[in-house]
């Protein structure tokens, strides 16, 4: 088979064309991944809008059970003893102050102390096991 010689011109047109096509690909890759960057975000935050949708219906529901409970006089007598001291006439009124608790666990500790017990007891089962094979 014989060699064909391409002429400059057509060697540039080539170069020209090849280039402006890659250039095109790469800007369709960009724009397309960028497109779904943005639509898997707006998936995130409808899903966060959902559930906290979700939280103001349910919140909006009790609110209305509330409004309901304090249309009636006897629910609004009892609050207010309950919440407020009120007493009825003859009635006295003790208030017992509930146990003050220890101090809240921490988390990061208590997970801390599980990770390192089970550091050690993987490293004492690797040692029996290295001290059997002897």
């Amino acid at each position: 088979m014989a060699k064909r010689k391409m002429s400059k011109a057509s060697k540039r047109r080539i170069i020209i064309f090849g280039g402006l096509s890659i250039l095109v690909i790469v800007y369709f890759f960009i724009t397309s991944f960028q497109y779904i960057i943005n639509i898997n975000k707006l998936g995130r935050e409808e899903k966060r809008l959902a559930n906290e949708l979700l939280a103001l219906k349910s919140k909006e529901s009790n609110l209305k059970n509330e409004i309901q409970k304090l249309k009636d006089p006897d629910y609004i007598a009892r609050y207010a003893r309950e919440n407020y001291l009120y007493s009825k006439d003859g009635e006295y009124v003790i208030r017992i102050d509930p146990k003050e608790e220890s101090e809240p666990v921490d988390k990061e500790t208590t997970n801390y102390k599980k990770m390192v017990a089970t550091s050690i007891g993987g490293i004492v089962v690797i040692l029996i096991l290295i001290k059997r094979k002897k």
